[in-house]
């Protein structure tokens, strides 16, 4: 072998040492049972440059197909169906009542204790300076007092059944309180009129044979005292025998029917019972009132479930009177405040809409009776007391008489599309009981529906917002 030869050799061992040193020393093998995060790439490992940090790799949950969704979290929900009476009442009227707000008390923060002010004398003065105390005089101002923030509130009046005192409660607040104390023994009927500041009580004579309705003032009440134990209802009578009546929707009117001799006659007056103005007369003295809009007062004969019923409209300023339906079994009606759409039924309680305009007839779907329903101000939805099952015949004479009862629920139906939506089942409120619906109305705001209970004359609400 020559001397090129070994010298060659040579080299090549030095340069495979140099090699093998240099990969022994920076090569880490990797850990591949510890879960580290590492890669396997000899070169990326020898030549780290240019490497990311370290990356933790994501991994997608598996999809839930199951169809399961889990139940909203909840707290404890305010009772939305509320008794609102201790009572059976004999009417009520829903009005908006100014009260004093409800303030949060804040603490008052305790003022800072003064720490005595020391004056250090000057470092270079030869003598010091002894600090003057100079006695600042504070003027106090006398705050002027303000007044106690107020808002406007839904209430109810309502009349007890037995003894004729007006009862009133904010629907928000169920706190209710006697306001007067007028006796007026087994008041059969009640109307509230000028926003609760007139009344009409209707009741029969100890001999049952002749209708008394006496129409009085309800005392004026002043934000802030409390209700007087001796609050009276004064004021006068009505005819005899009047045979019923009905409030403008200002409730500053009321349109009510009386026979005289041979006809029924019909009169308008304010709430208060004065200002009298004759506008219908008629040979036939079976009828039943609403005053939908300030046009338009509607008149329904007395309903049978064999007899074919009429309804009428009269312009209370024309004294014009149209024809709006006939020859329809068992008819009950309830106009809209627009004047344009009629709720009606007949004697097997299939609820239809009449269009005064189109003179089209379409039905809702729900078996009851117009006067289980009210309309919103829009005249667009119904919300009615609808019974879970209706047995029996001859209606709507069956119910009239107390021979039927309902056990309802609540519903609400939107008359532009045509959905029916079920609000409440009063069975199913804790302390449930049947409730058969009658006298609904709405508050300013439409955020509660009242109603009586037609088996015990108890006033009850549902909070719909």
């Amino acid at each position: 072998m020559t001397k090129k030869s070994l010298i060659l050799i040579g080299v090549v061992l030095v340069i495979i040492v140099i090699i093998g040193f240099v990969f022994f020393s920076v090569y880490k093998p990797t850990n591949t049972t510890g879960g580290g995060t590492g890669g396997t790439n000899f070169l990326s490992t020898l030549f780290p440059f240019g490497k990311s940090g370290t990356t933790t790799p994501s991994e997608t949950p598996p999809v839930d197909v199951s169809g399961y969704t889990p139940p909203a979290t909840t707290g404890t929900q305010k009772q939305l169906l509320t008794k609102v009476s201790s009572m059976p009442v004999a009417g009520y009227t829903v009005f908006m009542k100014e009260r004093f707000k409800d303030v949060a008390v804040e603490s008052v923060p305790t003022p800072p204790t003064e720490t005595p002010a020391v004056t250090t004398p000057e470092i270079n003065s030869p003598t010091p300076t002894t600090p003057t105390n100079t006695k600042k005089t504070t003027t106090t101002k006398t705050p002027i007092p303000t007044a106690p923030a107020t808002e406007f509130a839904p209430a109810l009046r309502y009349v007890d059944r037995g003894t004729g005192n007006i009862y009133q409660t904010f629907a928000d607040k169920i706190d209710e309180r006697n306001f007067t104390t007028t006796m007026v023994p087994q008041v059969h009927d009640a109307y509230f009129g000028d926003n609760g500041n007139s009344v009409v009580m209707r009741y029969l004579q100890p001999d049952e044979s002749t209708i008394e309705s006496f129409v009085g003032a309800v005392p004026k009440e002043i934000l802030g005292q409390d209700t007087s134990s001796s609050n009276e209802v004064k004021g006068s009578f009505l005819p005899e025998n009047i045979t019923d009546l009905s409030l403008s929707p200002d409730n500053l009117s009321m349109f009510y029917l009386f026979n005289n001799e041979d006809s029924s006659v019909g009169v308008i007056t304010s709430s208060y019972g004065d200002k009298k103005n004759q506008i219908f007369s008629s040979s036939f003295n079976e009828w039943l009132s609403q005053w939908p809009n300030a046009r338009m007062i509607t008149l329904t004969t007395k309903p049978s479930y064999g007899v074919p019923g009429f309804m009428f409209s009269i312009d209370p300023s024309t004294k014009k009177m149209n024809k709006v339906l006939s020859n329809i079994n068992g008819l009950t009606t309830l106009t809209s405040p627009s004047g344009k759409l009629v709720l009606y039924n007949n004697n097997n309680l299939s609820l239809r809409i009449y269009n005064t305009d189109t003179k089209d007839s379409v039905s809702i779907g729900i078996k009851t009776m117009p006067e289980k329903c009210v309309w919103d101000k829009a005249s667009v939805v119904l919300y009615c007391a609808v019974p879970n099952y209706i047995n029996g015949t001859n209606y709507p004479d069956t119910w009239y008489q107390g021979e039927v009862s309902f056990s309802d629920q609540i519903w609400k139906v939107d008359t532009e599309n045509g959905n029916a939506t079920m609000l409440a089942d009063p069975t199913a409120f804790v302390g449930g009981e049947e409730i058969d619906g009658i006298k609904l109305s709405l508050d300013e705001g439409e955020n509660y529906l009242f109603f009586v209970n037609k088996k015990d004359s108890y006033l009850w609400e549902l909070q719909l917002k």
